[in-house]
């Protein structure tokens, strides 16, 4: 693709930027042969962030931790997809008015609907932020009563186990459940607990699904142990190709094949060596 002064810039802004997104827009961009380019940025200071997406004219914007939230009083319109959790995951600029949408929860809604999750089976959720948000309201959209918040922050935990009559605690200890879902940074590749296990051994063999919403790496050592146990699990890396396919359906107004799906996800996931 050859960049001129007609190409559209989409980014993503995250505390940890990484090379998936960044590496599956492009390259849907350029099997479809669209002017588009993307690119993954951070920053310290998010209305500074979010006004020069305004003023450069930046076509979109994936949002990641921690800006799901703090982004969201310098947008001009939240579409419904983001009201009821407030959390925003995307920002599509038309013309200067910038919207906000959450593809996380199409795609936890979608992953928990295909995978013949019983609403009538107890979770347990670890976090209390933007992403746990998402996934408690599909949870709940999707018929689960009974919940259970793990947060030791009692406050965000406490208030979204109110707002969606659910439970908090803030930890699980011995109070097991049917499904573990871990919505923190545990088990990240490149964090300081990219080792641990977000729920201890116990209670992930007392679970019948584990649903892990960190993406890298693939298999976390939560889904590595949940699979070597026999339980069901839902990695993030399935959440983050369905999430990403509605953000580049917002950006260009095409949504691509599935097979083009596939091929553009195994192209993000194999990194070029260093």
């Amino acid at each position: 693709m050859n960049i001129n002064k007609d190409t559209q810039l989409c980014m993503s802004l995250s505390g940890r930027p990484g090379n998936f997104g960044t590496r599956f827009q492009n390259f849907l961009y350029q099997e479809l042969d669209l002017n588009f380019i993307y690119k993954a940025f951070t920053t310290q200071d998010i209305r500074s962030a979010i006004a020069g997406i305004r003023s450069l004219g930046i076509r979109g914007c994936a949002i990641s931790m921690p800006f799901k939230e703090a982004c969201m009083e310098y947008l001009d319109e939240i579409d419904l997809s983001a009201q009821g959790i407030k959390s925003v995951n995307t920002i599509v600029n038309n013309n200067g008015c910038l919207k906000g949408y959450n593809t996380d929860y199409t795609a936890i809604y979608q992953l928990l609907k295909s995978n013949e999750i019983s609403p009538s089976n107890r979770f347990a959720i670890l976090g209390s932020g933007g992403m746990a948000k998402a996934v408690v309201c599909a949870l709940k959209d999707l018929g689960f009563q009974n919940g259970l918040i793990i947060a030791r922050n009692k406050k965000s935990g406490s208030e979204l186990a109110h707002q969606y009559g659910y439970s908090w605690q803030p930890i699980l200890g011995e109070n097991y459940r049917d499904v573990l879902i871990n919505v923190t940074p545990i088990g990240m590749a490149g964090g300081v607990e990219a080792e641990d296990l977000s729920f201890s051994v116990p209670a992930i063999e007392a679970a019948k699904f584990i649903f892990d919403v960190v993406a890298i790496p693939t298999e976390t050592p939560l889904i590595q142990k949940a699979r070597a146990s026999g339980k069901t699990a839902i990695s993030g890396a399935e959440i983050i190709i369905l999430q990403a396919v509605e953000q580049f359906v917002l950006y260009t107004g095409i949504r691509p094949s599935l097979e083009l799906t596939n091929r553009a996800a195994a192209f993000a996931r194999h990194l070029p060596s260093q």
